[in-house]
Parts: C-alpha cells; structure tokens; sequence
C-alpha cells in the first residue's frame, strides 16, 4: 500500500528573528566578564599570596618612559622592622585593626583637601596602597579607585596582614626606577634592608609620598622635619604594639 504524503502545516513556524542568537552572545559576555572581572583578579591574588610579584604595571610605565628598574624581593624577616614601625607610623597606624579602609582618615583626607585643593592629601591605608602597586596603574580616576577598592577587599580576605606588609615593602617606589626596600636601602644607603637604622627607616618612610621628589640621603628641610615627626610616631607603634599583627606565628 503506497505511503500517504504527509501534508505540510497550515500555519507554518515563522522565520527566526535572531533572539537565540542574541541570548547566546549575551551568555558569552557574561561569561567572559565573570572570568575577567572576578576569576583572574581573584586567581591573581591567589597566587601572589605565596609568590612575589614578578613586576607591577608601575614598574612597566616607568620603565617605558626610560628609567631603570631595580627590584630585588626580601622577605619580610630580611626587612629590618624599623621600617615597618616607620611606615605605620606615618601611612597607616591602624593598619593591623582595620580591614582595608580606614574611615577616620578618608574624611581627614576629605576635610583638608576642602580647605586647602591645592595641596590634595590622601587617606589611603598600606592595604589600598598595596593592591594599587601590585595590581593597578598610577592614576587618580574613578575606575582606577574602585578597582583598588576590589581588590583591597580580596587581599584583605586571602592574605594575613604580614603579607600585605611583606608585599607593600618589596613593590613600593622608593626614587626613579627603585622599588623595594632592598634596593631603596642599597640605593639611598648602600646597605641592605635588614641593617637600616631607626633614623634610616624613619626617612625612607617620610620620602614615601612623593619618592621621585624627594632623598632619604642628604635630605631637605621638609624631609627631615617629617623623619622627625615619623621618628616619634614609631616609637609609639613599638610601646602601643601597633605593629603586633607583624609578628611571625
């Protein structure tokens, strides 16, 4: 018996309009701004958490621009504690109580710059420092604050405040092409970091602002004015204990 044809659909489906297409592109973006915005950066901070920084974007723009590049990674041991008492005292003295950001010294930083915009002041801790050098580019724009907000957040989450601190003393600018402790002490000192002297580490902190400005070597009248300041401030980081959360475990 011969097979009936089947007849086609009077109401045939209507040709596509492109909307699986589109959704499929859609999943592809997001997909992809998931990975870019959230896995890498968290990858990144995973990995840095055990191995030093082979180089930071800081570091690639100056040396773009002709300077050297002198970066040699100590451990935090192999960093005299002198300088970390100096640089609490004068970038961040509650940096082993807060989580990042520290509040009271963003609204100072706020409150001065509102009287006097000429001379801008920030309120940054070592934490936010430290996420700008490592994973970050120089610059004051908004997308660049909150980005070094996010990452703030993750290194304070995954890495222990003795890292942070390891990290920051190894990337920090210390003068044109000078990153680190290491080569900041062998460069303004000629000694390494693990001999620098109270007074040494209390002027290496004071140039910290603005360390392609000012020397740690011969200083002017306003770097040693701040060594002073700095200088008093460390010694009590060291009888308060602000510098607790340093300690090895």
């Amino acid at each position: 018996m011969a097979r009936r044809r089947r007849q086609p659909h009077p109401y045939p489906a209507p040709p596509g309009d492109g909307r699986p297409r589109r959704r499929g592109l859609l999943g592809s973006l997001v997909r992809w701004a998931i990975i870019l915005g959230v896995v890498v950066p968290l990858l990144a901070v995973l990995v840095y958490r055990f191995a030093p920084p082979p180089v930071t974007l800081t570091m690639l723009q100056r040396r773009a621009e002709g300077e050297g590049l002198d970066y040699r990674w100590r451990s935090l041991d192999r960093i005299s504690p002198n300088l970390a008492a100096a640089v609490i005292a004068s970038e961040d003295a509650k940096f082993c109580s807060h989580h990042g950001f520290d509040a009271d010294a963003i609204e100072q930083a706020l409150a001065n710059n509102e009287r006097r915009p000429g001379r801008i002041r920030g309120g940054s801790t070592v934490s936010q420092q430290t996420a700008k050098n490592v994973f970050l580019w120089q610059d004051r724009t908004w997308v660049r604050k909150g980005l070094e907000a996010y990452f703030t957040a993750l290194i304070e989450v995954a890495w222990p405040k003795r890292r942070i601190m390891e990290v920051y003393l190894n990337v920090a600018e210390w003068g044109p092409g000078v990153y680190g402790a290491e080569a900041a002490a062998r460069h303004w000192f000629g000694k390494s970091a693990a001999g620098l002297t109270r007074q040494e580490a209390a002027r290496l902190a004071a140039i910290l602002p603005s360390p392609r400005r000012y020397r740690a070597a011969k200083p002017g009248p306003y770097v040693r004015r701040r060594t002073a300041a700095i200088l008093a401030r460390a010694n009590v980081v060291r009888r308060d204990g602000l510098a607790a959360c340093l300690r090895a475990g």
